[in-house]
């Protein structure tokens, strides 16, 4: 390369270079060029390492806006999802984006806030021409349908109630993993073993409660109502379940929660009335959040695979933007949970007075 296009190709001297920079740097046509950026792989070994070359030398950024309108594809898909600010979504947002991308499409987030949101975040993914949309959110099946059905954009319902219309979706294992938690507490000796659900007006929520109770009676154990309290998967309802859960004359031995948030709140709960976990009282989470590992102690919890929940998912909506043939592609399994042991569970013993 020349010392002059050396010189252009430097980022810090605001020159701009396009597909035909590239073309001619690397001997090639313009619509190998375009190929080998679309990953393409008729493309010619030779010539896409002679393109992958120039781009590097030229510092060239392909234009996503250009190649949409070409192609009539803006290569993006929504994620709505309800809630930002539980540790659980921005996990899984990194695997949906990790996922995405080594299938050449980017990610646009939309968080409902539990629905109050839903209308504004549609219309942004309509405006923004989405090529198809993962629903994470929840009881908003009827307006998400009839707001993207009728422009044809592909859709992907994860663990949703979608009774309504014969959507796609990816399902979840709950009852795998949920057995496993029980048949773990029976096993350390616990038979009075309460539950604190999400907010029952969320299909993974009343998903959650009824895995309970199919869990418990497979192990044997006969739940009772007065150690089952409504939450809300925030902190805060799992602190409020657990008070609830206490000012029973005699609580449950071990609490099981819907998700892992619920769970820290009411270990906060259970440390600030003076009781020990696991010594006094038995703690199991959902979801196996990041920090789960790192509360004290360490909390025992249901994992679900977050990386096999972005493949299903991304996977299913693929397909139908693509209008892949079923057969040239696997059915959706359910997604896996088992359960992690770690450092909230033990068998049950007396527990002291609260303070």
């Amino acid at each position: 390369m020349s010392r002059r296009v050396k010189a252009a190709a430097d980022p810090n001297n605001g020159v701009r270079f396009d597909i035909r920079d590239v073309a001619r740097l690397a001997g090639v046509s313009v619509a190998t060029v375009s190929r080998t950026v679309n990953n393409v792989p008729t493309v010619n070994t030779a010539m896409a390492a002679r393109v992958r070359d120039a781009i590097r030398e030229l510092n060239y950024f392909p234009n996503t806006q250009a190649r949409a309108l070409v192609s009539g594809r803006s290569r993006l898909i929504g994620l709505l999802v309800p809630d930002i600010t539980n540790p659980f979504f921005p996990e899984l947002i990194k695997r949906f984006e990790e996922t995405a991308v080594k299938r050449n499409y980017e990610l646009l987030i939309g968080s409902t806030n539990y629905d109050s949101e839903i209308q504004h975040c549609l219309r942004r993914l309509i405006e923004r021409n989405v090529d198809g949309v993962a629903i994470m959110t929840f009881g908003v099946e009827d307006p998400v349908l009839g707001d993207l059905s009728t422009r044809h954009i592909p859709m992907v319902f994860v663990d949703v109630s979608q009774e309504a219309f014969p959507q796609d979706a990816v399902m979840i294992d709950y009852r795998h993993g949920m057995e496993e938690a029980v048949r773990h507490l029976v096993a350390l000796g616990h038979t009075e073993i309460g539950f604190i659900s999400g907010p029952l007006n969320q299909h993974s929520a009343t998903l959650r409660r009824i895995a309970f109770h199919e869990s418990m009676a497979a192990a044997g154990c006969i739940p009772k109502e007065k150690f089952i309290v409504e939450g809300d998967h925030q902190l805060e309802g799992g602190m409020a379940g657990m008070t609830k859960l206490l000012d029973n004359p005699k609580p449950p031995s071990a609490v099981l929660c819907s998700n892992d948030l619920m769970a820290i709140g009411a270990l906060r709960t259970l440390q600030t009335s003076g009781l020990r976990v696991p010594e006094d009282m038995s703690i199991v989470g959902f979801d196996d959040i990041h920090l789960a590992e790192f509360v004290n102690p360490p909390l025992t919890t249901v994992r679900m695979s977050q990386v096999e929940l972005a493949r299903e998912a991304i996977q299913v909506l693929i397909a139908r933007i693509e209008k892949l043939n079923p057969a040239d592609h696997p059915a959706s399994q359910p997604v896996s949970t088992r359960l992690v042991i770690r450092g909230t569970t033990a068998p049950p013993r007396p527990r002291p007075r609260r303070k």
